[in-house]
Parts: C-alpha cells; sequence; structure tokens
C-alpha cells in the first residue's frame, strides 16, 4: 500500500485532502508542519497543505523546508504549500493582482498536462481561495497550467518529483480533483 502523509500547514482543507488518499486508497495521516524529518523518512509521498499563512510575506511554514530539501519521494504542494515550494527553490510569491475566491477557469499550459494534470481537458473548473500567488517561477520547474487572473495555476520541476497547484484538488467544486490525486500517487508508486 502507498504511504503519502498530509503535512498540516494550518489549512482549512487539509482533513479533505487526507480524506480523498484514504478515500484512494492510500495509508495517510495528517501531521504537523514541525513533525522531525526522521519521522517521515520511510514514506512514498508527501502533501504540503494549504493554510492561513501568506507566504508571499513571511516564508516559514514549520520543518517543511527540511522536508523539500532531504525527501528522496513526491512531494505536492497545495495552494500556501505550492507558494511556500517556489519561495524555498529560489522563485518568488506576492499578493495577487486579483486575488481568487471561488470557482475560476484553469487552462493547460502543456497540452499533455505533464504528470499531475495528465489526463485533463484543456480548460476546466477549479476551486481558489488565495490572495498571495507565485510571480516569479524557481529555475527547473515549468508552468503546467493558468487561469485569467493568476498566471501561475499548476507548476511541476524538470527532474525532481516536485508539483505545486495553486487551486484546491480536494474539493468537490474543482472538477477532475480525484484525478489530480490519481495522478500524484501513480507518481508515488514509481
Amino acid at each position: 500500500m502507498v504511504r503519502i502523509y498530509v503535512v498540516d500547514n494550518g489549512g482549512q482543507w487539509t482533513h479533505r485532502e487526507w480524506r480523498v488518499l484514504k478515500y484512494l486508497d492510500v495509508e495517510s495521516e495528517i501531521v504537523p508542519n514541525d513533525t522531525p524529518w526522521e519521522k517521515l523518512q520511510d514514506l512514498d509521498g508527501l502533501v504540503l497543505s494549504g493554510g492561513a499563512p501568506r507566504v508571499g510575506l513571511q516564508h516559514a511554514l514549520g520543518n517543511c523546508a527540511t522536508f523539500l530539501d532531504r525527501a528522496p519521494y513526491p512531494i505536492l504542494g497545495i495552494c500556501a504549500g505550492e507558494q511556500f515550494m517556489a519561495t524555498h527553490y529560489g522563485g518568488r510569491c506576492a499578493p495577487g493582482k486579483v486575488p481568487e475566491f471561488g470557482k475560476m477557469e484553469m487552462i493547460l499550459d502543456d497540452p499533455t498536462g505533464g504528470r499531475i494534470l495528465a489526463g485533463l481537458p484543456e480548460r476546466s473548473i477549479v476551486w481558489e481561495s488565495h490572495n498571495d500567488e507565485v510571480v516569479e517561477v524557481p529555475k527547473g520547474f515549468r508552468v503546467t497550467a493558468h487561469s485569467a487572473s493568476c498566471p501561475v495555476q499548476a507548476i511541476e520541476h524538470e527532474v525532481l518529483p516536485r508539483f505545486g497547484l495553486q487551486f484546491h484538488p480536494e474539493v468537490e467544486h474543482t472538477q477532475h480533483g480525484e484525478r489530480i490525486f490519481r495522478n500524484f500517487i501513480q507518481a508515488c508508486r514509481k
């Protein structure tokens, strides 16, 4: 069985990320973001949850930097998790010109969707809840999706198993959210 833990960064939907993984037959737990690295070494993957922190303005999320530096397995950052991942690898976050809340149309930049958005249609509805966003993509990452008001809806590293989503795939309002989680689980099986 695949083991993917969810790092709680104070997000309102962290439990939904955990629930989707459990529903998809993944062994999962929610752990605090100050969990020692030693307790997360024997996993197949990790989700950095969204959260209340204004990552564009504050850059600390517990031990998430250590997890990104040490984990040989895939990590998926959602909302604040993606923002932290981007800043950690040298990108930049800032308040969005148009903060997004509610339904938004996401458009794939790569027709294949990359690894995490593989199999999605070119346009789909996603659920947003953010003030800040990635405004400068770190070296080694590429943008795989955008929306009309947010140019960086999804990123993935060209080599490392690191993926980020600005939107929330764990909520029912996001079309194809389950497919996105299945794609992440598949990346964790390799």
